[in-house]
């Protein structure tokens, strides 16, 4: 699990991506590739370890991907600065104390660029009154020494917040600052360096864009909250209650007047739209008040769905980011019967890996 963080390896993995994914792209477009390239280490925001418990000692590991061998994890230099100082800080308090130690399995992380962190332990047992008791201790002794911290227990059907399950990021884009509230266990972009250059990007793509906004799989607003300020008015969907609650948190604290979110999955939405079926959910909303023009996807790794798919053709334009250039293309193979490319990036999201973050910009022909 060693990894070469050279500038040297770093510019010739990103330069394997381009053109891995140019190929891809070369049957529907000749248009050039913007590349977005990450930081070379302390990139990612989150980060999750299986714990190994040794006698009287106690780390983080990972298991190799190839080899499946064990691998005990002290720093990690491709998690943000402040999970590394956090990992440093934790396991000696979690040595001192057997109740937060015993049973516990897994450590998650999720930190910001606000200096803020969520710490999830997790446990092969029932959490009770002396665990709660060991772990308020423990996050006391975190703050003390500087950290703006949430813990969190986990344990089978059960969940212990000692305050809260969210932190609140503040992400810079195009100069302004942006207030996003992101949840534990809860889908968040992993790269904030290049989640910024995503949303630069989309705003880029659609600055002289007309009429309204549709947006698919919002999440908590990632995309939609900035791209607000390029349409009249946004109507954006998504499943995941907890998404759909930081979403309306984020629409207020950075002080959006023209973005509904509704909770439907984009297959639902589709067949509102197609007057297939109803919902109560869209009651007080009136779809044939919004003059969609453009429609922002951003799907899970299968794909957008065949009904999706053929309801996407019928905007004029078509703003695709892509966490899988494979089945990006096969949508490409439909989309292009009607639309062309008219821009493409790739953003180094997940860098030493093969896994490959992309967008497209497609305009009707």
């Amino acid at each position: 699990m060693q990894t070469d963080f050279s500038e040297i390896a770093y510019s010739t993995q990103l330069a394997q991506k381009k053109n891995y994914l140019t190929q891809l792209l070369a049957p529907y477009t000749q248009t050039e590739l913007a590349l977005f390239s990450s930081a070379r280490q302390h990139y990612r925001m989150r980060a999750e370890f299986r714990v190994w418990h040794e006698q009287e000692e106690l780390y983080h590991i990972m298991f190799d991907q190839q080899t499946k061998q064990r691998q005990r994890i002290d720093t990690f230099p491709i998690a943000s600065l402040l999970i590394n100082q956090m990992m440093q800080a934790l396991l000696p308090l979690l040595k001192q104390q057997p109740v937060l130690r015993y049973k516990l399995f897994q450590i998650d992380y999720l930190s910001t660029l606000s200096n803020k962190i969520i710490v999830s332990l997790l446990y092969h047992k029932t959490l009770d009154d002396e665990w709660l008791a060991a772990a308020k201790q423990l996050k006391t002794q975190l703050e003390q020494q500087g950290f703006n911290l949430q813990l969190i227990g986990r344990a089978n059907k059960q969940k212990i917040c000692l305050d809260q399950d969210f932190i609140d990021e503040i992400l810079p884009i195009n100069g302004k600052n942006y207030v996003y509230r992101q949840v534990e266990n809860s889908f968040t972009q992993p790269n904030a360096g290049i989640n910024c250059q995503m949303i630069e990007w989309a705003l880029a793509c659609t600055q002289n864009a007309t009429g309204d906004l549709l947006e698919l799989y919002c999440g908590n607003g990632n995309f939609s909250i900035a791209l607000a300020q390029n349409f009249n008015k946004v109507l954006a969907t998504e499943i995941a209650k907890p998404s759909v609650q930081a979403a309306q948190f984020n629409i207020a604290a950075n002080h959006i007047d023209n973005l509904q979110i509704i909770r439907m999955s984009a297959e639902e939405f589709t067949q509102a739209l197609q007057g297939v079926r109803e919902f109560n959910r869209l009651k007080g909303i009136h779809l044939q008040d919004y003059q969609c023009n453009t429609i922002f996807v951003d799907p899970p790794r299968a794909g957008l769905d065949p009904a999706t798919l053929q309801m996407v053709q019928q905007y004029d334009n078509i703003l695709y980011i892509s966490c899988n250039p494979e089945t990006l293309v096969q949508n490409l193979a439909t989309l292009c019967q009607t639309h062309r490319i008219e821009k493409a990036a790739l953003f180094d999201q997940f860098p030493y890996t093969h896994h490959i973050e992309s967008g497209v910009y497609l305009v009707r022909k």
